[in-house]
């Protein structure tokens, strides 16, 4: 136990010396300050802004980078409790539930009390989320380490399986999202046989689909086409800010209720789909059936705030470790860190850890340089966030969709890939409005061909023998939880179907 907390001391000093560098600082600042400004304003989204700009990293280096792409997500779950209190406007969906009671609050002239107890919920999160990141990814990473194809290719399946089943909508919909990411992954030149897939004689397609012209076209582009169509709201009625500090009852309620949103989110952040908004509502939904006067949700219960922010940040922050630990990207946003990984030539999986220290711990200690600057950032210019609402969506959209045009370029030098990018923009407006998420397809179309390099290595290693998948006991053991997911997934439906037809029977 000495052995471990010394490393673990160790490895955070070498965390704390890359995270605590000037150029990384001024980084982590600038990924800070994004995602609360694209978590205040509503109609971006993390995704979107993260997938605009991965080709701005490809000039920075890996650690700045991914440490930069990281502040905005995580400053997003900040962000987007601003309007969500002030106005019942939620910047980012993982702040929908705050709307509830935070608004509440606000309209019962609590609103700064209101802001105070989501920061200081969020900062607790993340610290502690932060902590379990620390203890228990190295633990993960030497089980990853003795993980061979086999092992691989089922852990795959199941994140696939996961992101299926834990997808909003239909479950139908969110398979045929997979298969279409599974396809798009193999387009381009097979690595053994050296024949080109998919490709229709189109010579910019041999080496495959670029994930940034994908991510962008699918997220960026098709976020601006949604939001022109259907209008950004515009809102004049700001509640007052007030007192930020809380009484002594608010926060003898809300410490507890935040302490229980960072357990679960911590637990379902670790979770494929999982994340910062399953996390939130999950969070909400406990604090509600444990609370003795539940009937005063909805009417300014400060658990209603403190639970899900601190939720939707634990889970923002934990769903790093099986993308550290694995390689495995479980949400919309981490297939993004494995694209800018992959810019900058780093293979996620266990092997990061081992063969790039400094961007692992680094990325591990910046969390906290991170949560304490959005702490400080949140609060004080809570006013100047509000203000930034009124700028007009119409003279927004045209700088965005020039800088999005001129980072694709800028990437290969491709007027290619920006017509590629067009194209999956258009592609992801038909998605929307079929109600189809694009997130199962992103997920598919990173995990796509490792799942296939995977599969091939197994059954050569296994002469062919497709039990080798079944033989080796972790394999199993990750194939009967996706069976266990699917049949969750299936049972339900396969019940509403029969009980539809024997209603009909009977009348």
């Amino acid at each position: 136990m000495t052995d471990l907390f010394a490393n673990l001391g160790a490895n955070l000093g070498l965390g704390l010396s890359v995270a605590a560098s000037p150029q990384t600082v001024l980084w982590c600042l600038v990924g800070c300050l994004l995602g609360t400004l694209i978590g205040v304003l509503p109609g971006i989204g993390p995704v979107a802004t993260i997938a605009m700009l991965l080709p701005v990293t490809f000039y920075l280096d890996p650690v700045s980078a991914i440490i930069m792409l990281a502040g905005i997500y995580y400053g997003a779950q900040y962000g987007g409790s601003t309007t969500a209190i002030l106005m019942r406007l939620p910047g980012e969906s993982s702040s929908v539930v705050t709307c509830l009671d935070g608004n509440a609050m606000a309209r019962r002239g609590r609103a700064g009390a209101a802001l105070a107890v989501a920061a200081l919920s969020s900062f607790l999160a993340g610290t502690v989320a932060t902590l379990l990141i620390a203890l228990f990814s190295p633990s993960l990473t030497a089980l990853a380490q003795s993980f061979g194809p086999a092992e691989y290719f089922s852990l795959m399946l199941l994140g696939m399986t996961g992101a299926v089943v834990l997808a909003h909508g239909s479950v139908p919909k969110a398979v045929a999202m997979v298969l279409l990411g599974l396809l798009l992954g193999l387009v381009g030149t097979d690595v053994e046989s050296g024949m080109q897939r998919f490709t229709f004689g189109i010579p910019e397609l041999a080496d495959g689909i670029d994930f940034v012209p994908l991510a962008m076209g699918l997220f960026g582009l098709a976020e601006i086409i949604v939001n022109l169509e259907r209008g950004v709201a515009k809102v004049d009625d700001v509640a007052a800010i007030g007192r930020l500090r809380p009484t002594r009852e608010e926060m003898r309620a809300a410490v507890p209720a935040a302490l229980r949103g960072t357990a679960v989110g911590s637990l379902l952040g670790l979770l494929p789909g999982g994340g910062a908004v399953l996390s939130a509502f999950a969070a909400y939904t406990l604090e509600k059936r444990l609370s003795p006067t539940p009937e005063r949700f909805g009417t300014g219960a400060v658990e209603g705030v403190a639970a899900p922010e601190a939720a939707n940040n634990a889970g923002a922050q934990t769903s790093f470790v099986p993308l550290l630990t694995l390689g495995i990207p479980e949400t919309p946003v981490m297939a993004l860190m494995v694209g800018a990984m992959m810019i900058h030539g780093i293979q996620p999986g266990p092997q990061v850890m081992t063969a790039q220290p400094a961007l692992f711990w680094g990325l591990i200690a910046s969390m906290w340089i991170g949560n304490l600057m959005l702490l400080v950032i949140n609060l004080p210019l809570v006013g100047l966030w509000v203000r930034l609402l009124r700028v007009p969506y119409h003279l927004l959209f045209p700088a965005i969709l020039l800088f999005c045009a001129i980072g694709v370029y800028s990437v290969h030098n491709s007027a290619f890939d920006v017509l590629l990018t067009a194209l999956f923009g258009l592609v992801g407006y038909g998605l929307a409005k079929l109600k189809c998420e694009p997130a199962p397809l992103m997920l598919a179309f990173v995990l796509g061909p490792l799942m296939e390099e995977n599969l091939r290595r197994a059954l050569q290693l296994a002469h062919g023998d497709a039990g080798v998948f079944v033989r080796q006991p972790i394999s199993l053991g990750l194939l009967l939880v996706t069976l266990a997911l699917l049949l969750g997934a299936v049972l339900p439906a396969v019940r509403r179907v029969r009980a539809v037809a024997f209603a009909e029977t009977d009348t």
